[in-house]
This record gives C-alpha cells, sequence and structure tokens, in this order.
C-alpha cells in the first residue's frame, strides 16, 4: 500500500527516515513559500554547495545536474547513510566523494 512507503527525499529521491527537514526550494529571502522533504545531509549540501541567489535562479533540475550536486548524489546513491547526519562528511565537497559512510 502507498499510505506504508516513506515518502522520497525531493533531492536525492531516497526513502526518508526519522528526521526529516523541510527545505524551500526558494529562498524564504528571496520570496519563497513553498517546501520539500529532505534529509539533514541533503539539507545541509544543498546550502553547503549553492547560495541563496543562485537557489533562487535554479530549477529542481538545473540545481541536481550541477557538477558538485552531481558528485554529492553519485556518492549518496551508493552509500548507506544514517540520514540523522547533521551536515555532510567531510571531505567529499568539491573533491572525489570516496566511501565516508558513518
Amino acid at each position: 500500500s502507498q499510505a506504508l512507503m516513506p515518502r522520497p527525499c525531493w533531492l536525492c529521491g531516497r526513502p526518508l527516515g526519522r528526521r526529516v527537514e523541510q527545505h524551500h526550494p526558494v529562498p524564504r529571502s528571496r520570496g519563497g513559500r513553498t517546501t520539500v522533504p529532505v534529509h539533514p545531509v541533503c539539507h545541509r549540501t544543498i546550502h553547503a554547495l549553492f547560495s541563496n541567489a543562485e537557489l533562487a535562479r535554479l530549477s529542481p533540475e538545473a540545481l541536481r545536474a550541477a557538477a558538485p550536486m552531481q558528485r554529492f548524489l553519485s556518492w549518496i546513491a551508493t552509500n548507506r547513510l544514517i540520514f540523522t547526519h547533521q551536515r555532510p562528511a567531510r571531505g567529499w565537497i568539491g573533491k572525489n566523494p570516496g566511501n565516508h559512510a558513518e
């Protein structure tokens, strides 16, 4: 039944866990009101990689297609994570992600 299926993360598409954060695709400072559910690690990554001005201009597709985000999405797709991380694992931003599962 679909009622039992966990919602997917707006960014990575993986099932959401117990901790869910709400992300404004268009930042509140730029007039955004709509929120989408994301893993904490995905939320931290969005804001680590892009300024609010950039986020206001990027479509969801362009955000996911950006090279730094592609590295993160490839990394998260192949690593088991505990989705309660407060911030992305050190060492992957702007680099080869490696295997930083904790």
